[in-house]
């Protein structure tokens, strides 16, 4: 399977939820996406009787991760590279998230992670709303 998926994936935040569910549905294993959308189908193929397997550490430390506080806010990931940083110090601390009306110019650190929020018509979209 991973080789056949192999010739189309590009990255992680294009990149498709793929879970790895085993032939007796003894397993949900989210093997590309954990934070974009896997580890939720994991957990709803759980319902059926499978073990979730997530292995994202923040998942499994049931700490939030950037990319889920930024889906909770209606929010994207503008410089998507903070969040290996970001998230690895919510494995430790408490990270504050703070909201910032504009016009301001906001300059960060590497280690900061800049949420926009999505239009309303984008965020109905990804909801799901018509």
């Amino acid at each position: 399977m991973v080789r056949d998926i192999a010739p189309l994936l590009d990255n992680k935040w294009s990149d498709p939820a793929v879970v790895v569910v085993d032939s007796n549905l003894n397993f949900a294993i989210p093997l590309l996406g954990g934070h974009h959308g896997a580890n939720e189908v994991a957990r709803k193929i759980a319902e059926l009787g499978a073990v979730p397997v997530l292995t994202t550490a923040t998942e499994v430390h049931g700490k939030p991760s950037v990319e889920g506080i930024a889906d909770r806010l209606g929010c994207e990931v503008f410089n998507k590279q903070s969040t290996i940083a970001v998230n690895c110090a919510l494995l430790d601390q408490n990270v504050e998230v703070l909201e910032v009306k504009g016009p301001r110019i906001v300059v960060v650190d590497d280690d900061v992670s800049v949420l926009v929020r999505k239009k309303q018509a984008e965020r109905d979209k990804s909801a799901g709303n018509s």
